[in-house]
């Protein structure tokens, strides 16, 4: 008789915060969704503080609770570790469980520098020779909308690309008393709004074009240089600590068949509370994304004839178009959770399958060489910096 777990791949995570309940969701929803070859069993969640990781397994649906990652990694009942925690630890995490014959899905950027992101993809590369499946939580990706968009430039609907301009923009550290959260400091975030945002809309940039950055020209800025510490407990003296990371980066680059693109991402943009934006320009038409409006595409055909051209709404919502054959009838919109229903969709069925899941830790490095070649153009008044192969 089969062994009833033969069906299933046993998910552990680590990390309980933001991006751990949106992968939760993601891991509790596909299931029920989708017709998947293999069903996610939520075998375990991983946090240093017990009591909170508890809360958080009991609240995301998670059968156990740990507080050592490595005690997640060596659980029989894992088969792949999802790896939500600051970008400071997902080499040391990741490359252990690789070791250890798990599968492995890791929360963007890759890692906090490009040697780290290497010694990741060498790891992954070791072992997909062993059947092992590695896979980047770019997860714009994977709205139907920007699913589409790849589709219709990989079709040539507008032509020969020429321009690709980007921005991502939020407000959240406009107050400078915000306090001096891990996302501010450098050793355990890497960068600031580069790699929180700049690494998703050079991602997201590379997939819809098709192609890669080969070089760049930056500027960033830090405008608050002090915030107030985390208070120790109750009744500590006020103190601040120095913000060693960037508050924006603005950057232009060109890609590797000579098409221009922009990009801006700033944590200082006011109003702006998750707005990010892209548009393509090729010589026969045009495409635009906004997530603010995740179900629609933009699209202007340039070889219709000028007298009724311009840009049209495509209402992305049709079972025809990627991942909304399972979801809602036609018209009735999906949201940002289900960008991570759909990650994990396409994770199990990558490690069914037997086949590599993209994007993948190569390019996960390869968006870390971009987000180094900013930062060092940057701290040469903008010289332009070759992204290396």
């Amino acid at each position: 008789m089969e062994h009833p777990e033969a069906h299933t791949v046993g998910v552990g995570m680590v990390g309980y915060a933001f991006m751990g309940a949106a992968h939760s969701q993601g891991w509790r929803t596909a299931g029920r969704v989708f017709d998947l070859p293999l069903r996610p069993a939520m075998a375990a969640i991983c946090g240093r503080d017990p009591d909170a990781v508890r809360a958080a397994a009991d609240k995301h649906g998670w059968a156990a609770a740990e507080t050592d990652w490595r005690d997640l990694i060596a659980r029989d009942d894992v088969q792949l570790v999802d790896v939500c925690t600051p970008g400071d630890s997902h080499a040391e995490i990741a490359i252990a469980a690789l070791e250890a014959g798990k599968h492995v899905l890791c929360e963007k950027p890759l890692a906090n520098s490009v040697a780290e992101a290497e010694a990741m993809a060498a790891a992954a590369r070791r072992a997909r020779a062993r059947g092992q499946r590695t896979m980047v939580g770019f997860n714009y990706r994977r709205t139907p909308a920007t699913a589409q968009a790849r589709r219709m430039v990989a079709e040539g609907r507008i032509g020969v690309l020429r321009h690709v301009r980007v921005t991502y923009l939020q407000d959240w550290l406009l107050d400078p008393e915000f306090p001096l959260v891990w996302r501010l400091r450098r050793e355990l975030a890497g960068s600031g709004a580069l790699g929180d945002l700049g690494a998703h809309i050079v991602d997201l940039a590379q997939y819809l074009a098709g192609e890669r950055l080969v070089g760049v020209s930056a500027l960033t800025e830090t405008f608050v240089r002090e915030r107030p510490l985390v208070p120790e407990g109750p009744g500590a003296a006020p103190a601040l600590g120095p913000v060693t990371v960037d508050d924006a980066a603005l950057f232009t680059g060109r890609l590797a068949s000579g098409a221009l693109a922009s990009f801006e991402a700033s944590r200082f943009a006011a109003g702006r509370k998750n707005s990010l934006r892209i548009e393509l320009n090729g010589d026969h038409g045009s495409l635009a994304f906004d997530l603010e409006r995740l179900n629609e595409l933009s699209f202007h055909d340039h070889t219709a004839p000028a007298a009724d051209s311009g840009f049209r709404r495509i209402l992305v919502t049709e079972p025809e178009h990627p991942y909304l054959e399972a979801w809602w009838p036609p018209g009735h919109a999906l949201g940002y959770d289900h960008t991570f229903v759909h990650q994990a969709r396409d994770m199990v069925h990558a490690i069914a399958t037997g086949t590599d899941p993209e994007p993948s830790f190569e390019d996960g490095l390869q968006v870390q060489r971009v987000l180094a070649a900013v930062e060092d153009s940057a701290e040469k008044n903008c010289v332009y910096t070759p992204v290396p192969a």
